[in-house]
């Protein structure tokens, strides 16, 4: 028989009703932060472009035992309309998860929670061990993430791999193409030509992510937009994407010094087809971690939960459960 919330007893309403609270970041900023479940807190932060509430289809059935926070990071999803202070957005974002951590162990009377990122949400943490260290953090699950992007002579684990340069030439482009209209505030206003190869870039990241020939069906079929829709399509985050690129770009984002410093445990979580980051220098990190074990899944790319939904769910609450 089916039935629906209203009819569901109190205390399963309270575990699956979403909440939004609010963090007052460091400079003052209101941060929001959904909230669902009952019992351990847990924190989740997301990838680029992503809305925070991506995660529930893989957490809803978790909470009965756990109480999931998950912040908007400034520029996506409910936080769509919250501007950037600083060009380094990734130390902006480290910042503000120091705020939802110190807010969560005060709230919650607690010394240390876990804590769960995925690819961009995963740089934050990076730079967040190196700002903040590990000491509110008891153990940590890093979703398909290198701690540096850039290739170097020491280091060929960055973004794109062997491919990078090409890619960010590509990314460089669009960045280029749009700065004449970085104080637009309607995505719908850009010339037609400039909004097609904005989606279409955006397009091609996305598909780097995946591995899956039905996950690249479906950013196909979600992404794509005839010349009418694209004419009005308001796309409102795309200021906070084209800045963060342009960051990823110019600024030599490189947090290998905390790895020593991070004793916490660590699952490394890996998509054994990621194009972009290459699975053997994820491997790595997890040798230089002082304190971390790995898991590969093998058919998956960078993005692990659209690619292997339930072995992303199986690896989260076994992490949980440790």
């Amino acid at each position: 028989m089916m039935t629906n919330l209203m009819t569901l007893p109190s205390r399963y309403q309270s575990r699956y009703q979403l909440q939004t609270l609010t963090v007052t970041a460091a400079d003052g900023t209101s941060l929001p932060v959904s909230v669902i479940g009952q019992g351990t807190p847990v924190l989740m932060l997301h990838a680029y472009g992503m809305d925070a509430r991506e995660f529930l289809p893989f957490i809803l059935a978790l909470t009965g035992k756990y109480t999931f926070y998950l912040p908007h990071l400034r520029g996506f999803g409910a936080a769509k309309d919250i501007m950037m202070e600083q060009f380094d957005f990734v130390r902006q974002y480290a910042d503000d998860a120091n705020a939802v951590i110190e807010q969560i162990c005060e709230w919650r009377q607690i010394e240390t929670l876990p804590v769960a990122a995925i690819s961009m949400g995963a740089q934050v943490m990076w730079a967040y061990f190196e700002r903040f260290g590990a000491s509110r953090v008891s153990r940590y699950l890093n979703i398909d993430q290198n701690p540096a992007i850039h290739n170097q002579d020491d280091w060929q684990g960055g973004l794109f791999g062997t491919r990078q340069q090409e890619v960010f030439d590509i990314f460089q482009e669009v960045i280029d193409l749009t700065l004449p209209y970085a104080d637009s505030n309607s995505f719908a206003h850009l010339p037609f030509a400039l909004k097609r190869r904005a989606t279409d870039v955006e397009r091609l990241f996305s598909l780097l992510s995946v591995n899956r020939t039905r996950s690249k069906a479906f950013i196909q079929a979600t992404t794509h937009k005839n010349d009418h829709t694209l004419a009005l399509y308001d796309h409102s985050i795309w200021h906070q994407k084209m800045r963060c690129l342009q960051a990823y770009l110019v600024l030599p984002y490189d947090f290998r010094g905390a790895i020593d410093n991070v004793t916490i445990p660590v699952v490394n979580l890996i998509g054994g087809r990621s194009k972009l980051y290459d699975p053997k220098w994820q491997q790595k990190i997890t040798q230089m971690l002082p304190n971390a074990t790995e898991i590969i899944l093998p058919r998956a790319g960078h993005a692990i939960p659209l690619d292997e939904p339930i072995g992303f769910y199986r690896v989260l609450k076994h992490f949980l459960q440790e």
